[in-house]
């Protein structure tokens, strides 16, 4: 073996796959700040994703395109075949701590809101070094290490912690192919925070704001103070108000109908769904719109077509990438047996089709509606 090792006729040792390279930076100069800053945060956009989540429109909209993809369970495909094969454990269960299914909200989350997400490697398999369980880690953990141009990444920390760049404790990228909500949607969101606010504001105050106008002696500050305190108070109790001859109050303000508010948040509600792609209605955005039983099955198609699809072609294909899966074989989200799945009727009116042309068996028919066949289980 040693004068056949030599020679280089056999191996001395398995092969050991390392990690693909760390991604370019795809990032480019967009008004005043960069659509991805790798994780590092988004002062420069005006606006931080716990800020952002208190806008309703928001929080309804991350939910939708969150919730939906981390409810599609993964499979693994033979790509010559189309055979659906036996899932590795990471496919079920990628963090050991939690299910499958918050693993994939959160990495959505951050696909949608930073533009990257990072999955730690926790385990190997021995025979390949392919990673066998990861971890989620937010993006405010992390901190990458770019090139003299700011072109390519040389390493990434966690927690000020330089980590390896394959192997456990390496970090797995997932990209978007979208630029960030928070970059490109900081000023939208924040005005419809600001909005929020103010309406708030508006219904804390009993009347319209004002002033207090003293049309005599001066007064210390101590008793104004005073006054306004007691004013105040008395307005939260009662709406009948007493001044003395000498104090007016002066209306200084318009009403919450005269500002607007209901219209306004309307309209910055329906710009945060195109901002994120996500029709209106879904987020209860258009009042208008009129959904009958036929609308509502095809749009789980327009839904899944041109809100979801993006994020979830970006996470299939990383991990459908020759460092995690088999060049042969493909992870893909099992859409079409589970959100795109077809009403009864149309799926047996199919399969009958199948059958009559004989392009299936009855046992795989039945296995197709998850019914045992004739042979044995499913």
């Amino acid at each position: 073996m040693g004068i056949l090792s030599a020679l280089r006729l056999v191996k001395s040792e398995p092969d050991i796959l390392q990690n693909q390279y760390a991604p370019a930076v795809m990032n480019s100069v967009y008004g005043l700040g960069n659509l991805s800053d790798y994780g590092l945060g988004y002062d420069s956009a005006g606006i931080d994703l716990n800020s952002a989540m208190q806008v309703p429109t928001v929080s309804k909209c991350r939910q939708l395109i969150c919730g939906t993809i981390a409810s599609i369970p993964l499979e693994l495909i033979n790509k010559k075949t189309g055979e659906r094969l036996g899932l590795p454990v990471w496919c079920e269960q990628p963090d050991i701590r939690q299910p499958r299914s918050v693993t994939i909200s959160y990495t959505v989350q951050s696909l949608l809101f930073y533009q990257i997400a990072y999955w730690e490697v926790t385990q190997t398999y021995s025979d390949d070094g392919r990673p066998a369980r990861f971890a989620w880690v937010q993006n405010d953990r992390v901190q990458p290490k770019l090139n003299s141009k700011g072109t390519e990444v040389e390493s990434y920390s966690v927690d000020n912690t330089v980590r390896p760049m394959s192997g456990v404790g390496s970090l797995i990228t997932f990209q978007s192919l979208q630029p960030s909500v928070l970059a490109t949607g900081g000023r939208t969101i924040r005005a419809a925070l600001d909005l929020e606010k103010a309406a708030a504001i508006a219904a804390q105050t009993p009347i319209a704001s004002g002033y207090i106008k003293n049309a005599g002696a001066d007064l210390p500050e101590a008793q104004v103070q005073g006054i306004l305190a007691a004013w105040k108070a008395a307005r939260s109790s009662r709406g009948t108000a007493f001044l003395t001859s000498t104090l007016s109050y002066e209306t200084a303000s318009f009403s919450p109908k005269d500002m607007m508010y209901g219209e306004a948040k309307s309209d910055l509600s329906t710009e945060i769904c195109r901002l994120m792609n996500v029709p209106a209605y879904m987020a209860s955005s258009d009042q208008n719109k009129s959904q009958t039983y036929q609308n509502i099955l095809e749009a789980r198609k327009d839904f899944y077509a041109y809100s979801l699809a993006p994020y979830v072609c970006a996470i299939e294909d990383r991990l459908s990438m020759n460092d995690i899966t088999n060049s042969s074989n493909s992870v893909r989200f099992a859409s079409d047996t589970t959100f795109l799945r077809a009403d009864s009727v149309t799926r047996l009116a199919t399969i009958e089709k199948m059958l009559a042309l004989e392009l299936i068996t009855l046992d795989q028919a039945k296995a197709m509606e998850q019914l045992t066949p004739q042979g044995g289980t499913v």
